[in-house]
């Protein structure tokens, strides 16, 4: 099993299915994800290998590109590896990861046994926070064509998966349903460094957002209106 050749593949393979997605869940968001747990993987001692195939299949089929079902993801990695010959052990190990990683409202098991699954999560979990993650989120929003922000809308707690699935929310109401929750939900110390940077430009950033939709950074040094 040529390990180099498999990643080589599976690089080719997810940019022909994910190359100019225009969600924030494209090729270049995968390409991120993989780096970083390449990079948390060596700070964590973990198998790189399992921490590089799984990072750069996890969103092959989102789940929420895909009526909800978080089953196709899973069953497309294990056909594309299968057909790369890939050992059954590793594949069984890919597919677990991907089939628990993703945050689901809070609501669901998302815990990861190996650390190579803690690995792959920080990672995604990294590059949904910070600017890159503010970016995706407006380009999600955009998507979904929801509202950029309304003060008469609240973020909303949810009790299951099927309710944050139906989430029909602002864009800005995600970054408190999701993103300023991932910091604390990190596995590794490595992840979690990264991400209290990441939180506080959020935090930044949404103070600025809310100066500028109220206006009251407005001050002497702007000329009057009249």
């Amino acid at each position: 099993m040529d390990k180099n050749l498999i990643i080589d593949k599976t690089k080719e393979y997810v940019e022909s299915k994910l190359g100019g997605e225009g969600t924030g869940h494209d090729y270049w968001h995968v390409l991120r994800v993989y780096k970083m747990s390449i990079y948390i993987g060596k700070k964590e001692k973990a198998d790189l290998f399992v921490v590089g195939i799984t990072a750069l299949l996890h969103d092959i089929a989102d789940w929420k590109f895909n009526d909800g079902n978080s089953d196709i993801g899973p069953k497309l990695s294990k056909e594309w590896l299968d057909s790369l010959e890939v050992d059954d052990d590793i594949i069984n190990k890919v597919t677990k990861i991907i089939r628990t990683m993703s945050f689901k409202g809070g609501t669901t098991n998302a815990l990861q046994e190996s650390i190579e699954g803690k690995v792959v999560q920080d990672a995604d979990r990294l590059d949904a926070i910070g600017a890159i993650g503010i970016a995706r989120t407006f380009a999600y929003g955009g998507y979904k064509e929801r509202e950029l922000y309304n003060p008469d809308i609240r973020p909303q707690k949810y009790t299951d998966f099927e309710q944050y699935k139906k989430n029909i929310g602002t864009t800005v109401n995600h970054f408190y349903e999701k993103l300023l929750l991932l910091k604390d939900l990190m596995n590794t110390e490595t992840g979690k460094a990264i991400a209290v940077q990441r939180h506080k430009f959020m935090e930044e950033y949404l103070d600025q957002f809310y100066r500028e939709w109220d206006c009251t950074e407005l001050d002497s040094t702007f000329i009057e209106i009249e």
